[in-house]
């Protein structure tokens, strides 16, 4: 405990040491134990001053001797970026910075990505060489409030951040954490970004102040066209690209390839199923009359995907396959048709796969409007949409899914995240 307080309080020298205050304070009293400095004053406190301003900006590097550590490392900014996905309901925001993280290394092998977040899954990033700090969200610890768990966030984002002095910080989340905010407030050098697909709306519960923390917002497209009329005034950048998505088309597996790891057989009929609501063995629920209902086609068989994040699928059932693996997506090629919730990611990859799609969307997402996307794929004809998932409706809605066109013709799109990994690499060379 000492030496995590020791710790603190060496930063909050630094900190204190580094502040504008007391290197204008300094200067003056330095003229004061030294008469002769004092008629310069009148020139060189301004251009301190001056020079001053330019650092907070980010367009001057701060001078050599304030950026050691008290054992003499260098804390510089250097070619390093720190990336921090929250984790929701699933692997969204993960999935995206990871798009982003493997496109900007593959422009800049010496790119240093270091990943900070809440997600468990923290072994599909060891394929991309991509390390990583991970601290649990509050509701692992016992007795911790929101203000326990920001203090500890702080302290935890702080230590990694000193430790790896990136050029640029990236957070994808709805909710910016005040323990984010109080670590990253004090670093003018560093290149403040953050991701989010919805607008500032008035009323939006986000801290009031949390969008002047960031330089630059960027904001991924989606399946449906979001009226930007209505967004607060907040006078940050922000940085307009396509859907992203982790994969790209040449990335998937084979037909034959997909098909031999999953043990389905080539010839037969092989439906992707991904719904998150109800128990497989509940033959109410949504997901179990799905599979049913697949079921009565003779030789058809269905994948059904296994979220990392939730518990594991305890089933018995013939001609049905379960995956629990990351991402899905490589599978694609592999299936005639997919039916999954409306939520940004799998949208997107069915849709740029050109698989045919049957979405349950999720009428209770708040912002996020998984119908109005959802129905965007019943107007380009290569998806249907089952509202109200009763065992008639699912069955009508398997009969139409299954007598749709595969490899639809859609227009195709660039990647967003290959959008954003120029214009973030163009930015870390102005900053480092």
């Amino acid at each position: 405990m000492g030496t995590k307080k020791t710790k603190r309080l060496e930063r909050e020298i630094q900190r204190l040491r580094t502040s504008p205050s007391y290197r204008i304070g300094l200067h003056v009293t330095g003229a004061i134990r030294k008469p002769w400095k004092a008629p310069f004053l009148l020139v060189t406190l301004p251009l301190m001053m001056f020079r001053i301003g330019l650092e907070l900006l980010g367009t001057l590097p701060p001078p050599r001797s304030l950026s050691l550590n008290d054992a003499g490392r260098s804390i510089i900014h250097g070619n390093c970026v720190v990336m921090f996905p929250t984790n929701g309901v699933g692997f969204g925001h993960f999935t995206r910075m990871l798009a982003l993280a493997k496109r900007m290394k593959a422009e800049d092998p010496e790119l240093e990505i270091i990943f900070f977040t809440t997600m468990p899954t923290l072994h599909l990033l060891k394929p991309y060489g991509i390390p990583a700090h991970h601290i649990s969200g509050p509701t692992y610890f016992r007795a911790f409030d929101s203000a326990d768990w920001n203090a500890l966030l702080e302290e935890e984002l702080n230590i990694c951040l000193e430790t790896h002095n990136p050029s640029m910080f990236i957070f994808d989340g709805a909710y910016p954490y005040r323990g984010m905010l109080r670590a990253i407030q004090d670093r003018p050098a560093m290149e403040k970004i953050w991701m989010r697909r919805g607008m500032f709306r008035k009323g939006a519960k986000i801290p009031i102040d949390s969008i002047q923390f960031f330089d630059s917002i960027v904001r991924p497209g989606d399946g449906i066209d979001n009226d930007e009329k209505g967004e607060l005034e907040h006078g940050v950048e922000i940085i307009r690209c396509p859907p992203i998505t982790l994969l790209d088309k040449s990335e998937l597996l084979s037909r034959e390839q997909a098909r031999y790891r999953l043990g389905v057989p080539i010839d037969c009929i092989a439906v992707y199923v991904q719904l998150g609501a109800g128990q497989i063995n509940d033959i109410t629920s949504e997901i179990r009359m799905t599979v049913d209902e697949l079921l009565t086609f003779e030789g058809l068989h269905v994948i059904l995907g296994e979220s990392m994040l939730g518990s594991r699928i305890d089933m018995n059932l013939p001609r049905v396959h379960v995956i629990r693996d990351y991402p899905n997506s490589q599978f694609f090629n592999g299936f005639d048709a997919v039916i999954q919730a409306g939520g940004y990611n799998s949208y997107h990859e069915t849709r740029i796969f050109g698989v045919p799609a049957m979405f349950y969307p999720n009428m209770e997402t708040g912002m996020d409007d998984q119908l109005a996307r959802c129905q965007n794929a019943e107007r380009e004809g290569w998806g249907s949409v089952v509202v109200e998932r009763t065992k008639q409706n699912i069955k009508i809605g398997v009969d139409a899914l299954l007598k749709l066109p595969k490899d639809s013709s859609i227009e195709p799109f660039e990647n967003g995240a290959d959008v954003v990994s120029r214009v973030l690499l163009e930015k870390l060379e102005r900053v480092r």
